[in-house]
């Protein structure tokens, strides 16, 4: 099978193209780094050329980006039209849990509809919406930060390891298209405010953690399971603590 991995310089791209390559499969990494741009089309249709399926990973940059509809709009026409020309027989996006109920989010809202104009190409598809992944919440605690405390809201949030994520979707690109949404989370459901605080303990930091009710998440009011997988299809093992503990070792 030949995969082609859109976005495949990033975090996650890159872990995917490498569980790929694991799995036997031929892999071309495309990113603007080798000349491939899914907002200009540069380079796309011999990307493309012979690919059995493609995954989307591209991004427009951090989460309230004002620009990532008009971004995802763009590269997603330019990649639905160059994978219905290439013949593409499976189209893979990775996409975020809880995308239709964060709407009043910039990002959040242009990734539904990214999703939408995915189910809509005609193209047999698969769309991963994953939870957070572990290695991003130094970010995420932080972006809580305010006047030397960080004020975290009262969600849970159900994060996993992004090796295991990106191991699940090439495991799910070699199979065929599920013409629907797959949820991907971790193997437990951790309160925030408790998850920053092993964070926070683990890396030494002295900032007091506070449980703030008005918080938004990302410019979103939830209700405490806000963000957690409604009927999770794919669940990894490794929890954040192990994880945690891995990390801090290496």
């Amino acid at each position: 099978m030949k995969a082609v991995v859109i976005g495949a310089s990033g975090t996650m791209g890159s872990k995917i193209a490498g569980a790929l390559e694991r799995d036997g499969h031929d892999v071309v990494g495309a990113s603007t780094r080798t000349g491939v741009n899914a907002y200009t089309g540069e380079g796309l249709e011999a990307a493309l050329e012979g690919a059995d399926v493609v995954i989307d990973v591209t991004n427009s940059g951090a989460f309230g980006d004002e620009n990532a509809l008009g971004f995802f709009r763009q590269a997603g026409r330019n990649l639905l039209t160059a994978a219905r020309s290439s013949g593409v027989e499976h189209y893979m996006t990775l996409s975020v849990v809880g995308a239709d109920r964060l709407v009043e989010n910039d990002y959040f809202r242009a990734k539904l509809v990214q999703e939408n104009m995915i189910r809509s190409s005609g193209l047999p598809y698969t769309i991963v919406r994953s939870t957070q992944f572990f290695e991003f919440f130094d970010g995420i605690v932080n972006a809580f930060a305010t006047g030397g405390a960080v004020k975290v809201p009262p969600i849970a949030v159900r994060p996993v390891a992004a090796d295991e994520a990106a191991s699940s979707i090439a495991k799910l690109a070699g199979e065929s298209p599920q013409n629907a949404v797959i949820e991907l989370g971790g193997p437990q459901t951790i309160d925030l405010i408790d998850l920053a605080r092993e964070l926070l303990t683990a890396t030494e930091d002295s900032r007091q953690i506070n449980l703030s009710p008005e918080a938004p998440y990302f410019g979103v009011e939830l209700s405490r399971e806000g963000v957690l997988p409604v009927r999770q299809t794919i669940s990894g093992q490794l929890s954040f603590h192990d994880w945690l503990s891995r990390s801090m070792a290496g």
